[in-house]
């Protein structure tokens, strides 16, 4: 009986995003180094210049981590002095994140960040967007 032939390691999907993610991450570091941020920070700040005012369990959902994971990020933050823990008044059990003037002052150092990579994976707007929205309709894919 023929034996089929086992995919390599390069023809899998798992490896190639692997392999992708980590190089992507090298990639941003040293612009992070120079902002003082490591990627899962650069991460969270990202959401809040998206929407601030959002608690660790949104902010965890948002990133697609589990919150338990996200409070260590945020308390290095907010010692950094880039956002701050509030109670949130309709809930005194839940404390609301505010970015601070050094965490929106944050936002215009990093502004470029996000061209640059464009600009080192050789990406035209149309292909980043498709490439982005490819991953994304991924993501969604759920497991039986």
């Amino acid at each position: 009986m023929p034996q089929s032939k086992f995919p390599t390691i390069d023809q899998h999907l798992c490896f190639a995003l692997y392999a992708t993610s980590l190089q992507m991450t090298q990639r941003y570091k040293p612009m992070l180094d120079a902002l003082n941020l490591t990627y899962p920070q650069y991460l969270i700040l990202l959401v809040l210049w998206e929407k601030e005012g959002l608690g660790i369990k949104d902010l965890a959902e948002r990133l697609q981590q589990d919150p338990g994971s996200i409070t260590p990020l945020v308390k290095r933050l907010e010692s950094n002095g880039y956002l701050s823990r509030r109670r949130d008044e309709n809930d005194e059990r839940s404390l609301i994140i505010m970015l601070t003037e050094a965490g929106n002052a944050l936002r215009a150092k990093a502004s470029e960040i996000n061209s640059a990579i464009q600009q080192m994976c050789d990406l035209s707007d149309p292909a980043m967007t498709k490439l982005i929205g490819e991953l994304a309709k991924l993501r969604k894919k759920r497991m039986p």
